[in-house]
């Protein structure tokens, strides 16, 4: 799979090699002094000196080589080049994607998910990015795709060779846009035209890869750093880990700058207790995941005065990226991000997904009321999102909408018997504190007799009527998240 031509001249800052093995690159970034070098004909010509790209959790790295199913037929492709963008709520990453044809792809890697995109045509001079609004539906080539995000970025570093590069540090708009049937496009308008890339999600396992990088060569230093607050000790499992909180005083520590950045901190007081500790590692669709996050949060319906609360969890595989464990009051649920867009009119009680077909259970603001733990987005108490929850007409799965500023984001998934959860966790001595609204009724064998049962009974009948003497309320509290979360999707090509 080596290309068939490799262009090699002297870099202009310190004379070292600066190889080009695609002829569609025009730039390219010197391994030994970062010169940015572009590329006229035979002449290179140093435009500057790029920030050093920071290496994190990531298993990809320059000259791995894979295979893509493309047209009806695999083809193979390697890695020659990486932009590290910043966004709003996050940040990501792209690579150049060389094929031995002389095209090209970028496969987009945002915290463990992947999406592949090529360049496309969009049938018509791309729209201002203003006009494309997020949530709403446009047609591409007579395909419906709904605006999933349209957000500020900057290019923070590049490596390798690449066919574009942005202006380092000047912002540009990125607008991204799903299909119901999970392609992904991509509106970069950090040059004009803007530039058009379309895609789908691919899973790094099938992507048949060679190369990749140890994870026993991470490089973890200077991931250790004081608390801004009490001067503790405060150490980072994840590198991409864009917020987390110190073990001794709680503070909520934002890290968005990198950690020679400034540390902004916020103090939290009333904390909340993970059923489930930080750093615990459950059984899930035949996977190890890590708890390495939690986060409590509240929501409330329109029009009503009672809030009703309900906790996740962050769990990370290194294979698969992040996915959430939701703790509500009417049972456990493991959602991820949707990577298409689910098919639904705003207003109307439908949606479906995937061939599902769910029903519109609630509508509700959602608060973040308290964090512990590391998180690939910028959590902050007090974030805010508008949430709306659906139930599939038939089966345990679940949907969900969260809107923030600059991005819808679904996710997905099912219910999960809470004697599961505990046993995931090998915690089945504490299968009772697991227990939620899901679970069935006491055993015939269980140590609790007749009376008491009855005695339980009497009494919630007491209190339920003591409560609806005292409020009009319906008990938000009995309410699911339905696998809502905060922070930015990880399903989409960039965040």
């Amino acid at each position: 799979m080596s290309p068939q031509r490799i262009y090699r001249a002297p870099c202009p800052g310190c004379g070292a090699p600066v190889e080009f093995k695609s002829a569609q690159s025009t730039y390219a970034i010197c391994p030994y002094c970062l010169s940015m070098v572009v590329r006229s004909g035979e002449v290179l010509s140093r435009i500057g000196k790029m920030a050093e790209v920071f290496d994190g959790h990531s298993p990809l790295q320059l000259m791995a080589s894979g295979r893509i199913r493309l047209d009806g037929r695999d083809q193979p492709f390697t890695l020659i080049g990486r932009l590290q963008y910043q966004g709003e709520q996050g940040n990501w990453a792209e690579w150049i994607a060389y094929m031995p044809d002389g095209g090209s792809g970028i496969l987009s890697e945002d915290n463990g998910a992947y999406v592949f995109t090529r360049p496309a045509p969009l049938g018509r001079a791309a729209p201002a990015p203003e006009q494309l609004r997020v949530g709403m539906t446009t047609a591409v080539a007579g395909q419906p795709f709904s605006v999933a995000a349209n957000i500020t970025a900057r290019l923070l570093s590049a490596q390798g060779e690449l066919p574009k590069l942005p202006p380092l540090g000047q912002p540009f708009t990125v607008v991204e846009l799903r299909s119901a049937d999970g392609e992904v496009l991509t509106i970069d308008y950090c040059q004009q035209p803007p530039q058009v890339q379309r895609g789908r999600a691919v899973r790094l396992q099938d992507l048949q890869l060679k190369g990749l990088k140890e994870e026993s060569t991470k490089d973890e230093q200077g991931r250790q750093f004081n608390c801004p607050n009490c001067g503790a000790p405060v150490q980072l499992q994840l590198a991409s880990s864009k917020s987390c909180t110190c073990p001794s005083c709680n503070s909520l520590i934002d890290l968005s700058a990198g950690i020679g950045g400034e540390l902004r901190h916020a103090l939290q007081h009333e904390p909340v207790q993970p059923l489930i500790a930080l750093g615990s590692v459950g059984q899930f669709e035949g996977a190890p995941w890590q708890v390495v996050g939690f986060q409590h949060r509240m929501g409330r319906e329109a029009g009503d005065d009672e809030s009703f609360g309900w906790e996740e969890y962050l769990l990370y595989n290194q294979g698969r990226g992040f996915v959430f464990l939701v703790d509500a009051s009417d049972g456990w649920s493991l959602v991820r991000p949707a990577t298409g867009a689910p098919q639904h009119k705003p207003g109307t009680q439908q949606a479906s997904y995937l061939g599902t077909q769910y029903r519109l259970t609630s509508n509700y603001q959602a608060e973040t009321s308290y964090v512990c733990g590391e998180f690939y987005w910028p959590v902050q108490r007090g974030q805010q999102t508008s949430n709306s929850d659906f139930a599939a007409v038939s089966g345990k799965g679940l949907l969900s909408r969260e809107q923030a500023r600059g991005e819808v984001t679904w996710s997905y998934g099912n219910r999960i018997d809470s004697a599961a959860v505990a046993q995931a966790f090998k915690l089945g001595d504490k299968a009772g504190l697991f227990r939620r609204q899901d679970a069935g009724p006491v055993a015939a064998g269980s140590a609790v007799g007749c009376g008491t049962v009855i005695l339980i009974l009497v009494l919630l009948l007491i209190v339920l009527v003591i409560m609806s003497n005292c409020s009009g309320s319906s008990g938000g509290g009995y309410r699911s998240s339905g696998g809502s979360f905060g922070g930015y999707s990880s399903g989409g090509g960039h965040k």
